[in-house]
């Protein structure tokens, strides 16, 4: 089959990599236009970008999808398939166009957590499992007749960069298994309506900084799943002296105390955590503004608190 793939990430580079090892006829990529990054505002290519052009294959960079040049030089590669992974909403023009539809791999067991940012609340929402779903693509977003999915289980100390690179091995696999069930008629689609109520149905809305901040008035569990779901990135955060202070990496004490929630308390040397209403958050993996990314002792180290600060020693 003549196949266009479509994504930007490293996570969509997985799949592209597992379809050109497997032999599959990629004959195009579209991919974001290079946006500028860093200090310097150079122009920087997706991963998927410089893959495919590392393997000589055509690449698009359409500003809109609905563009007739594009859709004009895309229909010109007569592709038998599209295929998405990790890419923006497609205009029904651009979905509908190859005879054997357009094939979706998306981070989640759907018709659960359909949306932007799957991965982060999964583990957010202290789920122990996750997994990825193949879909055809339909008009509303993340709705399409599920072909294959796969289940991925998530550890208590996984971070939502730990789920991704689970995730984007085992949409690689999925991807291989249904562009092979495609080529051998051999698909089942499943309609979402029929897996369950969707009364029942978690969400993966976009993340948005606000989203970021931790409210110390909330348990330790859903503090600490809450920075782990967050890390790498975005990052769950909080406010020291008037600063923002990212936390990559955390541990959980369940204790009882006296101390207001989002009190820090540090021994000066080793140790630094904050209240919440059933325990202490210890921060391990920290970043404040206007400095790099230590952990804790290296911290402690340098860092001096204001006199204003709501801090305890112990």
């Amino acid at each position: 089959m003549r196949i266009i793939f479509m994504g930007t990430p490293d996570f969509a580079v997985a799949s592209l990599k597992a379809l050109i090892e497997q032999g599959e006829e990629v004959v195009a990529v579209v991919t974001a236009p290079d946006k500028p990054a860093g200090r310097g505002q150079k122009l920087h290519e997706s991963a998927v970008k410089q893959f495919a052009s590392s393997h000589q294959i055509p690449v698009l960079q359409p500003e809109k999808l609905r563009d007739p040049a594009f859709i004009k030089t895309l229909e010109s590669f007569n592709a038998d398939l599209q295929i998405v992974v990790a890419f923006r909403m497609l205009p029904e023009m651009v979905w509908n166009m190859p005879p054997k539809g357009t094939v979706n791999v998306h981070a989640s067991l759907l018709p659960n957590y359909r949306g932007a940012a799957p991965i982060n609340h999964a583990v957010i929402n202290g789920e122990t499992k996750s997994g990825v779903s193949t879909f055809l693509l339909q008009h509303e977003i993340d709705t399409g007749n599920i072909l294959f999915a796969q289940e991925v289980a998530i550890k208590e100390t996984d971070t939502a960069g730990d789920l991704h690179d689970n995730l984007m091995h085992a949409g690689a696999e999925l991807l291989l298994k249904t562009v092979q069930a495609i080529k051998e008629n051999q698909l089942n689609p499943i309609p979402q309506d029929s897996i369950s109520s969707s009364e029942t149905w978690k969400h993966a809305p976009k993340i948005f900084k606000e989203d970021c901040l931790i409210h110390w008035d909330q348990s330790s569990n859903d503090i600490y799943n809450k920075i782990r779901g967050l890390s790498p990135y975005p990052t769950a955060y909080t406010l020291l002296d008037g600063k923002v202070l990212k936390i990559f990496a955390s541990k959980k004490e369940l204790v009882a105390h006296q101390y207001p929630a989002g009190t820090f308390l540090t021994n000066g040397k080793n140790l630094l955590k904050v209240a919440s209403n059933d325990g202490f958050i210890h921060l391990t993996d920290l970043q404040i503004e206007g400095k790099k990314r230590m952990n804790d002792i290296d911290f402690l180290r340098g860092y001096r608190f204001e006199s204003n600060s709501i801090v305890q020693q112990i």
